[in-house]
């Protein structure tokens, strides 16, 4: 050790005490040095895992954090949530996620807002400021509707507790109520049988003496009842039995003497004065009569150990313990005296070449050992020697070896240490850099976790409300459907009911025209028929009885033989027209009946089969009308 060299003081600017370096700083008590042994039999033995100074809630429980610079003029947007800490925000949640992408948009319209430089667009820029402050006090309005939910539900918690609890304290207040009075009606229970039995005992006593006779002591029958008065007298009559109660204290030599107590041992019997106590043998079945568990716990042991036993002595009886205090040993038998055959001619000698051999095998291994030992401790021959060494010149010659060595050393300890400050700086950063990185990454990692979770959620909200629009396109498609279908049946309803209106005025307007015709033909005929009267009436006064029966016959052959004939007719065409009309009525009744048996498939496939049908049903009519006039 040269005492010239001194190591360089490393002084580290952050000791770094809760992070890499924390093991420095931390350390196992250990025994002194100057204490070489201790008496294990004071000694005492104690587990000891760590020893420290710091409570367990000291320790830290929240992430390394590391220090950043800010470049001037820039402004990260990491920056934003400096603010978040573990435990409070960290690791990030959903709300957190929100927030930053809350964030993110402010900034986004923050940049889109014009600039005040510019007053053409102050109006702009007002507006759009009026706009991002609605917002915001919506949002503001949504977080304080979910707070106030949120306070809700833990008030209504609370209160179902403390309702709970109310239940609970009213139940055992109930309890104990019951209780109480259970324990009042048991006394009270207990006081009327005590004083029940009392009353009988006094009606049993007057029942033992009805008609009142004054009876005579029998003093044989108290002596001989223990429970009488001479015994047992009772405190109402006047006596009380514990005064004089010495008087019963029982007074024997053989009690209060030593000779007494002998005298009383010797009388009594052995099994008095010498117990004799029987072990009770534990019962081994119950009461069915099978073995318990004891009993068959202690024969599987007992045939375990027989089994070890066999498997010990492998078959060999074993010792069989002495029956009495010594045992009688039977002398050895000598052996007898080995004898040695005479080797052959030439044996003695190869045996001693062979051991000549062995001999030096074994120096030779012996010498080889030595050098290999003196090898290995050259270094330390050397300094024997040196440490030995009387001549001075060697001595001289060993000192500049020596120092030739020191500075040396010296310079391997400078380039160390220097190598050494190199490691510990290039630690420190490399230690900076990777809890940056390993930070930097962890968020990443959990930002991407969260970014997962949250597009998961959103797909499945996607394809919920994809399987949600789905079903309502099909609803409405059977609506529209359904819709379209009441709208044709209306329009054909609405058109029957037009056709028939039309048909009813058409009638009643053709009615109409009938009534004013016949109205003005019979007005007409009348005027005719004043004219002609008085035409006839003229010629009635200047003809002849001959023009008179020609004036009658031609009217029966102009008007009396064609009405007959007309009348013939009418009915002839009447009386084959009735079957037709009948078929047509049957035929038009059967498909209307069919049509409204179908109308619920489709209205308006039902709609113009009703229309087919009725021009069906027309075109026969029509027919069978030209073929009766026809005929």
């Amino acid at each position: 050790h040269d005492p010239s060299l001194k190591m360089q003081l490393q002084v580290q600017e952050d000791p770094q005490v809760s992070g890499k370096n924390r093991y420095k700083y931390f350390t196992r008590g250990g025994t002194p040095n100057n204490i070489t042994s201790f008496d294990n039999q004071f000694l005492p033995i104690r587990t000891v895992g760590v020893q420290t100074d710091y409570r367990d809630s000291e320790t830290q429980t929240e992430p390394y954090s590391p220090e950043y610079v800010v470049l001037p003029g820039s402004a990260p947007e990491l920056l934003t949530l400096a603010a978040l800490k573990f435990g409070r925000g960290l690791p990030a949640g959903l709300a957190e996620v929100e927030m930053i992408e809350r964030a993110r948009a402010k900034r986004a319209w923050e940049a889109t807002l014009p600039p005040l430089s510019d007053r053409s667009q102050l109006e702009k820029r007002k507006r759009m400021m009026e706009a991002m402050e609605r917002n915001e006090w919506a949002f503001r309005e949504q977080e304080i509707e979910k707070l106030q939910e949120i306070r809700l539900d833990v008030l209504m918690h609370l209160l179902s507790q403390r309702e709970g609890k109310q239940q609970e304290m009213n139940v055992k207040r109930v309890d104990t109520i019951w209780s109480k009075l259970q324990q009042k009606k048991g006394v009270a229970i207990k006081k009327i049988r005590l004083k029940h039995i009392k009353e009988i005992r006094k009606i049993t006593a007057k029942r033992r003496n009805v008609e009142g006779k004054l009876e005579r002591r029998n003093r044989i029958q108290d002596y001989a009842d223990y429970g009488s008065q001479v015994y047992a007298p009772v405190s109402r009559n006047g006596r009380f039995p514990d005064q004089n109660s010495e008087r019963f204290i029982v007074k024997s030599h053989f009690l209060s003497t030593f000779n007494g107590i002998l005298e009383l041992e010797e009388t009594l019997p052995d099994f008095v004065t010498q117990p004799r106590i029987r072990i009770q043998r534990p019962k081994k079945t119950t009461k069915h009569g099978t073995l318990n568990y004891a009993a068959r716990r202690e024969m599987e042991l007992a045939k375990i150990h027989k089994a070890i036993r066999e498997a010990k002595f492998k078959g060999a009886q074993p010792e069989k313990p002495l029956r009495f205090l010594f045992k009688t040993l039977k002398s050895v038998p000598r052996p007898p005296t080995p004898t040695v055959e005479q080797p052959p001619e030439g044996e003695e000698e190869r045996y001693l070449a062979v051991i000549y051999l062995q001999k030096l095998i074994r120096g030779r291994t012996v010498q080889n050992m030595m050098f290999e030992g003196k090898e290995k401790r050259i270094e330390l021959i050397q300094e024997l020697r040196t440490t030995h060494a009387l001549q001075e010149d060697k001595q001289l010659l060993k000192q500049a070896e020596m120092e030739a060595i020191l500075a040396l050393q010296h310079e391997r300890d400078l380039q160390q240490q220097k190598l050494s400050t190199m490691e510990d700086y290039l630690s420190h950063i490399e230690g900076h850099v990777l809890a940056d990185m390993f930070d930097f990454l962890n968020k990443e990692l959990l930002r991407l976790q969260e970014e997962r979770r949250i597009h998961a959620i959103v797909m499945l909200a996607e394809r919920r409300r994809r399987i949600r629009e789905a079903e309502e396109s099909g609803l409405r498609q059977v609506e529209e459907r359904r819709r379209r279908e009441e709208d044709e049946i209306f329009k054909q309803v609405v058109k029957v009911h037009q056709t028939s209106v039309d048909s009813y005025l058409e009638d009643i307007l053709l009615k109409s025209v009938q009534y004013t015709a016949e109205d003005q033909a019979r007005q007409e005929i009348r005027k005719m028929a004043d004219e002609i009267n008085d035409i006839a009436y003229k010629l009635e006064q200047h003809r002849t009885e001959l023009q008179s029966e020609e004036i009658v016959s031609e009217l029966v052959h102009g008007f009396l033989i064609p009405e007959a004939h007309k009348v013939i007719m009418r009915d002839r065409v009447k009386h084959f027209q009735s079957r037709h009309l009948l078929v047509a009525h049957r035929i038009i009744h059967n498909e209307a009946e069919r049509i409204m048996t179908n109308t619920a498939s489709a209205a308006s496939a039902s709609s113009r089969a009703a229309e087919d049908v009725m021009n069906q049903v027309l075109t026969e009519v029509e027919k069978e009308m030209k073929m009766t006039q026809g005929s």
